[in-house]
């Protein structure tokens, strides 16, 4: 592997970390609220979290891109606070990569709430425990299947994606190029043993990933029965 592509597997490691932890933190109360709410915005707010499962990634790289590029409103605001615009940055990458892996990470931990249900918490304030206590000790133990699938589908969604990244970061060797660009520049140029040798170390990674998913998922299952 040659240092081009060493430098796109660390940007694209860098940027799944990186997008799975602030999923995490944004997703969870999100999914805690989808799986308890009875507002009526639900429907509407579970719909805003599904469309990157039906939008075309470059639909949304493209309005990210005009969105945070330099004239966007984002972008403006940035340059009168003196900072950089977000296009064409690995910031502008991870906003993009989290909006668009929102409902891998969103939707396994919204089922996994739901199917807490309310018993074991009203157990636990019956015994004492508040809010954030029942939440962290009892909530979040029994979900701990749906932790696993959405961090796992988080990140090997964040380590596959293209057209968002290519839109709103571009191809900056080092900076902003992911190993799917990488691997898009190598067929370009007729480089296929490279191409192949990327493209086969995402299949194997993938396939691995999901393997221990449900591995985990059949474990936890036999052992709660």
């Amino acid at each position: 592997m040659t240092d081009p592509d060493l430098a796109a597997l660390w940007v694209t490691l860098k940027l799944a970390t990186v997008t799975t932890i602030v999923l995490l933190v944004l997703g969870t109360p999100l999914a805690w609220w989808l799986a308890h709410t009875r507002n009526r915005l639900r429907p509407l707010a579970e719909a805003l979290t599904a469309l990157p499962l039906v939008l075309p990634p470059t639909v949304l790289g493209f309005y990210l891109l005009i969105t945070l590029g330099a004239n966007g409103p984002v972008g403006q605001l940035l340059n009168a606070l003196g900072a950089q615009p977000l296009a064409f940055t690995f910031a502008g990458l991870v906003v993009g990569s989290v909006i668009y892996s929102l409902p891998f990470v969103v939707q396994p931990l919204r089922d996994a709430f739901a199917a807490v249900g309310h018993g074991p918490l009203e157990a636990a304030a019956s015994l004492g425990a508040g809010p954030w206590d029942r939440f962290f000790t009892v909530a979040v133990p029994l979900a701990r299947r749906g932790f696993v699938t959405a961090i796992t589908l988080g990140f090997a969604h964040t380590v596959g994606e293209f057209g968002v990244v290519l839109m709103i970061g571009g191809n900056i060797p080092g900076e902003t190029q992911v190993l799917s660009i990488a691997i898009y520049d190598h067929v370009e140029v007729l480089e296929y043993g490279r191409a192949h040798l990327l493209s086969g170390g995402l299949l194997l990674f993938s396939l691995i990933l999901l393997t221990v998913v449900y591995a985990t998922n059949r474990r936890s299952r036999v052992v709660g029965s």
